[in-house]
């Protein structure tokens, strides 16, 4: 097994320097950097949490971040949240019990003890305060970001568990392993993407055939540039190229394992290295239609029975915010509707009027949680659209 290397102040962490809540943290660290066989450890600029919902954690995950945080463990790096399982201020007209809020509110308490930005959203690349660059060293656990990032921005990220994103951002360290490495960033799937993309919604069908083919492999589009737009200099507003690379990365990382993926010609690193990022036994995969995924991602609901349809999964962008609202003008919903987006993101719509559009129509624009994290099946008791509904939503 290769030896770990660790700086002075990293063993000083490491042996209780710091107190017990970096000591936890770095323990963390250090055990995962052996597993992987990593050499050294490596600063990152920034942190994201998931597993934030008391539906995921239990009470025996609250009590772990409770008694962390009593120990005096402090992110020393910007660190975000993922949605928890219900909005702050609406909770109660939600019906949800205080049995299931009264713990939530409790982890997020432990996290503001630590110093962790409550934003409570799933897509970090579309905060304004903060925004990666090529190159940053993340340790960011949501997998649909996790993708963006390393693929869209050519940031560098693990796809990090719960744990390891707060001992990371409590030490402002994660082991140099996976696709910190130049090495592990190489495709070994070659992608023909010969149906046609026109929609947000076949970004969704292709990411769905895509990723049960290449698993957590790396792959390649060779010409996906071709239905994409340029990519806008400002990401966290959205737009047409953000919105259909945030689909297609969550339903890699969703339907397969995929944390990177590159696209000829058009995402930094295949733009600079071009075909030296292939590897020279990568596989080729020719996507000649979407029929077989769309099949599969509408499951045919009785739109008489739907309850609820969710968009923003992952958290919707300003851009798609402003979609929503412009279809919905002057119209009424024939059922429930929420668009699920981070707070930031809802006040700016707010204040460009989407968000009025789109409750005069009936719906409701979420901040904090989404469906996944949600105690939904305690509400909704009949057919369920899930993310994404492709093709049938409509306003009544």
């Amino acid at each position: 097994m290769k030896e770990l290397f660790l700086t002075p102040e990293e063993e000083a962490m490491l042996a209780g320097a710091e107190g017990p809540g970096v000591q936890r943290a770095m323990e963390i660290v250090v055990a995962l950097a052996r597993i992987y066989g990593a050499a050294d450890l490596i600063p990152v600029k920034h942190a994201q949490i998931a597993g934030v919902s008391y539906k995921n954690l239990g009470d025996a995950g609250v009590e772990f971040l409770a008694r962390w945080a009593a120990e005096g463990a402090r992110v020393r790096i910007p660190t975000t949240l993922n949605p928890m399982g219900m909005e702050r201020g609406k909770w109660q007209g939600w019906g949800i019990q205080p049995s299931f809020a009264t713990p939530q509110l409790s982890v997020i308490d432990a996290f503001g003890a630590m110093g962790v930005t409550p934003t409570m959203s799933c897509t970090p690349y579309l905060f304004p305060d903060y925004k990666p660059r090529r190159g940053d060293a993340l340790a960011w656990a949501e997998s649909s970001a996790v993708a963006f990032a390393n693929s869209v921005i050519g940031a560098r990220s693990n796809r990090e568990g719960g744990p390891s994103a707060i001992a990371a951002a409590v030490v402002g360290r994660t082991a140099r392993y996976g696709y910190h490495l130049d090495e592990n960033r190489r495709a070994n799937w070659i992608v023909d993407v010969r149906a046609p993309l026109k929609s947000v919604a076949d970004f969704g069908a292709l990411s769905y055939t895509v990723g049960k083919a290449v698993g957590n492999g790396v792959p390649w589009f060779s010409n996906l540039g071709e239905s994409l737009p340029p990519l806008p200099g400002d990401l966290t507003l959205g737009g047409p190229a953000g919105d259909r690379l945030k689909t297609l990365g969550a339903g890699l990382a969703a339907y397969g394992a995929v944390t990177v993926y590159h696209i000829e010609g058009y995402t930094p690193e295949a733009r600079d290295a071009g075909r030296e990022l292939l590897l020279a036994d990568a596989r080729p995969l020719v996507v000649a239609s979407l029929e077989d995924a769309y099949r599969v991602m509408d499951a045919d609901p009785d739109l008489r029975k739907i309850d609820l349809v969710t968009i923003g999964c992952p958290h919707a962008s300003l851009s798609e915010i402003q979609q929503v609202a412009e279809h919905l003008a002057g119209k009424r919903l024939a059922t429930r509707l929420w668009v699920t987006t981070g707070e930031i993101t809802r006040q700016r719509a707010a204040e460009l009027g989407y968000t009025q559009i789109i409750e005069a129509a009936g719906g409701e624009v979420v901040a904090d949680t989404c469906a996944v994290v949600a105690p939904m099946r305690r509400r909704w008791r009949r057919t369920r659209a899930r993310w994404p509904v492709t093709r049938r939503c409509t306003a009544g």
